[in-house]
């Protein structure tokens, strides 16, 4: 396979924005597009068009680019609760498929993802750009130097004020409106915990083996905001938003480290995934964009009037760390980095191409996504029983303790 000739599914948002990036991968060919609006597939036909001078098929039901022949691969970047149908009905057509995040409404659901993969071995990735951004990946690669000692735990957090996307979900057609009217759960944990759970190398001699998860009081963020007429939707001024506005995630592995999430979208504040790494000899921090090894420590903290101060000098910037860069980072373009949250979405991509053209095992797969993605359905039903302990499935049916680790890109 040289030129990949692919289809994308759901062309709101996320997926006018992929298709975009999709283009800009020579070995691709975006031959297909689809959305149940035909508004937003003329617009997907107008961006190829524009990037590449052909004009593309599309069509309003995506059963037909799963019955036509020429199409090898699939991005689907629907709403989230069609993703697993799907999701499964591209495998059983054997399009390669390339997933959007999100997270299951069940467990049932992560298994019939899996299965499908297992029945049909047709290749799949979950999309999780967060994997490939450059801090992420830095202190990956400083873990697997042994420069933060042994990993203790580590957090992280999806922190986006999505007040206005979530109350103009009726004029904007957004699915988020109608998944924080509905559900209370940690909707969307895998942009915090897939660059973790990689880290930590989990369904690889590794995994996640019970959960809790915590939920502020109900809406209140969400429902001031149109009550004050903030919204663009005046019809929504009596809705009961059922979302709280902060979900609080704890996570045990079996090897010992914990994880801690938070879901936080609903309350005024700056975009944030607070990524962090705590070891025995270090620690980095993604909000503070700071490395903090012991053993290069050139800084001092002390108390005065009542308070910590600290002087600290290492930073992610710094030359000193730049042999710990992967060299996809090292290589980057300025017009590479422009294609999608400062680059991530095209190194993304165009290793979900190679691999796929190599016929190479993803390195985002199929026990990955449905591990991570059981967190959500798992922390509704914690929250709805006042924080209880949830068991999270093995998805690898035991095959974890013998798969080699494997990191999503050269360290």
């Amino acid at each position: 396979m040289n030129k990949i000739k692919m289809a994308v599914i759901g062309i709101g948002q996320r997926g006018s924005g992929m298709t975009r990036t999709l283009l800009n991968c020579e070995e691709v060919d975006v031959t297909y597009i689809c959305d149940i609006y035909e508004d937003r597939c003329l617009e997907g036909v107008k961006i190829v068009e524009e990037i590449r001078k052909y004009t593309p098929k599309y069509t309003t039901n995506y059963k037909d680019i799963l019955a036509d022949d020429s199409i090898d691969a699939v991005l689907i970047s629907t709403p989230w609760n069609t993703h697993t149908d799907i999701a499964i009905a591209a495998m059983k057509a054997h399009k390669a498929c390339a997933l959007e995040v999100y997270g299951a409404y069940s467990i049932e659901e992560c298994w019939k993802l899996v299965e499908a993969y297992e029945e049909t071995k047709t290749p799949f990735m979950f999309l999780e750009n967060c994997c490939y951004d450059k801090f992420e990946l830095l202190s990956t690669s400083l873990v697997r130097a042994g420069k933060l000692g042994q990993v203790v735990h580590c957090s992280g957090a999806y922190a986006h004020d999505l007040r206005d996307e979530i109350t103009g979900g009726r004029i904007n057609r957004h699915y988020r409106l109608k998944e924080y009217s509905e559900r209370n759960c940690e909707n969307y944990p895998t942009h915090e915990l897939g660059p973790i759970a990689k880290l930590l190398n989990i369904n690889r001699g590794n995994r996640m083996v019970s959960m809790v998860s915590f939920a502020s009081k109900p809406g209140v963020g969400l429902e001031e905001y149109v009550k004050e007429g903030r919204s663009i939707d005046e019809t929504l001024k009596d809705r009961h938003f059922n979302q709280s506005d902060i979900i609080t995630t704890m996570i045990k592995c079996e090897n010992g480290e914990t994880i801690s999430l938070r879901l936080d979208t609903t309350l005024p504040r700056f975009y944030d995934r607070a990524f962090t790494v705590r070891g025995t000899k270090g620690l980095t921090n993604q909000t503070l964009n700071m490395i903090f090894l012991e053993e290069e420590q050139k800084g001092e903290e002390y108390w005065e009037n009542g308070s910590c101060a600290a002087t600290l000098t290492n930073n992610a910037n710094k030359e000193e760390y730049k042999e710990y860069l992967p060299p996809v980072w090292k290589n980057i373009t300025d017009e590479e980095m422009a294609l999608g949250h400062g680059g991530m979405d095209f190194i993304e991509l165009k290793e979900f191409v190679k691999h796929l053209i190599n016929k190479e095992e993803m390195p985002i797969d199929v026990y990955d996504a449905a591990s991570w993605m059981a967190i959500t359905a798992l922390s509704a039903e914690s929250i709805a029983e006042g924080g209880t302990l949830k068991q999270i499935p093995d998805f690898t049916k035991g095959a974890y303790k013998t798969r080699k680790p494997k990191d999503v890109i050269e360290l």
